[in-house]
């Protein structure tokens, strides 16, 4: 019980630090913003044998532990990665502050001027798993929309998450910033982060990001409001008036490209009138790729001779983030519609086609953040949309939907100037 009392007040520590400096970041400038980004982008690039034999270390204990390659993937580091977390730092030095932007303002008949302005969240709790980058990503976000942060993440990352927060806070630290405002609890008892859950006079919102069951625990267990991000049971639907060639391309990348993250492919749905012509031709490729195909009786039975398993009901419903693809024919595409808003998470979802109409139709139709017509699901990312990094994707529909960039991060606050006006 002293342990545990120990590691909770360790945490409270932690969060009652971040409000103290939440109240100063929220009125520090860009110009000092920006200066602490550029050093936290210069501190990466001295510090990276440090961070590299931080993350040999959580490599080689996934090792011994048994985990499967390709989430050793989304763990390693390596220079070409550092390089990109330093150039994401540069990217957002270069976007606009939101924080200060008088979205609108109105003068009332009263004479009281009203301005809605940005300002930001406050304190807020990143929960996330396995990629260490996302320590960088969420700091740097949180950092430059004004928010200090409380970092948390997967036991498996422990030593890189730890590397990667002491050289980034040193290093905004000494641009000016207030200790405090990025901090990583570093114990990985569970105890710590259901702590955090439960921090409301110190935080003002969570962000959990990994798979489904980190979420789910979150939005169970958390008195926090929560921002939900990440699940991706996404679609490619393949309409019947589809170009093929460009339906082959888009659907090896959504798929092979980087199977383990959220915005990859998990099903694929063919138009019947389109099957027998498309799928003798794109499944071998799949197989060839190292996709492991699970399909509906139609699709079996269209490629009898390749190893294809029994599309069960569960894997619809499952985001696989591994090379494992469900294939299923539909009649139409109403029913590739149902079938989306149906199985689907409501990330990213696409449709092939040269039809105007249907295309159209399913932009409206679908119930997802992002909706694509004649394009990889794998562009949902902040990056991508030109937002810089991103915090997660979000796939809920209060505050933020889609990619999270900086104005994600940021709230309302009315200013109301007066001249003695009495109600």
């Amino acid at each position: 019980m002293g342990d545990e009392t120990t590691i909770l007040q360790a945490v409270e520590e932690k969060a009652r630090a971040a409000k103290i400096a939440a109240r100063r970041l929220a009125t520090i400038g860009t110009a000092t913003k920006n200066a602490a980004l550029a050093a936290m982008a210069d501190a990466l690039g001295k510090h990276t044998a440090m961070i590299l034999h931080a993350n040999e270390r959580d490599l080689a204990l996934a090792a011994d532990k048994g985990v499967p390659p390709h989430m050793r993937d989304r763990l390693a580091l390596n220079e070409k990665r550092i390089a990109g977390m330093q150039e994401a730092l540069h990217q957002l030095i270069a976007l606009p502050d939101p924080v200060g932007t008088v979205l609108s303002g109105w003068r009332r008949p009263n004479g009281l001027q009203i301005n809605k302005v940005r300002v930001p969240l406050g304190v807020i709790g990143i929960i996330y798993e396995s990629r260490p980058n996302v320590t960088v990503d969420a700091a740097s976000l949180c950092l430059k929309a004004g928010n200090a942060v409380v970092l948390r993440g997967g036991s498996e990352a422990i030593h890189s998450n730890i590397a990667l927060t002491q050289v980034i806070a040193a290093a905004a630290e000494e641009a000016g910033i207030l200790s405090g405002s990025i901090s990583l609890i570093e114990n990985t008892d569970r105890a710590a982060v259901r702590h955090l859950m439960t921090l409301n006079p110190y935080l003002d919102c969570l962000i959990p990001r990994g798979g489904a069951s980190l979420i789910e625990t979150v939005v169970k267990n958390a008195t926090i409001p929560v921002i939900e991000t990440g699940t991706g049971n996404c679609h490619i639907y393949l309409h019947a008036e589809a170009d093929k060639e460009m339906a082959r391309a888009i659907v090896l990348n959504a798929k092979c490209q980087r199977p383990s993250v959220c915005n990859a492919a998990e099903t694929l749905l063919v138009d019947a009138t389109l099957a027998e012509s498309v799928l003798p031709g794109l499944l071998p490729e799949l197989v060839e790729a190292g996709v492991e195909l699970r399909g509906c009786e139609t699709t079996r039975r269209i490629a009898p001779n390749l190893p294809i398993l029994p599309a069960t009901e569960e894997d619809f419903f499952t985001e696989f983030n591994d090379l494992i693809l469900a294939v299923k024919v539909v009649d139409s595409l109403e029913e590739a519609i149902s079938h989306i808003n149906h199985y689907g998470t409501r990330h990213s979802e696409a449709i092939v086609t040269e039809d105007y109409h249907a295309a159209q139709q399913f932009l409206d139709e679908v119930d997802a953040a992002a909706v694509y017509v004649n394009a990889s699901t794998r562009f949902t990312d902040g990056y991508e949309f030109g937002f810089g990094a991103e915090i997660g994707i979000s796939n809920q529909k209060l505050h933020a939907r889609g990619p999270m960039g900086l104005e994600e991060l940021t709230t309302i606050k009315y200013m109301v100037r007066g001249s003695g006006q009495v109600r």
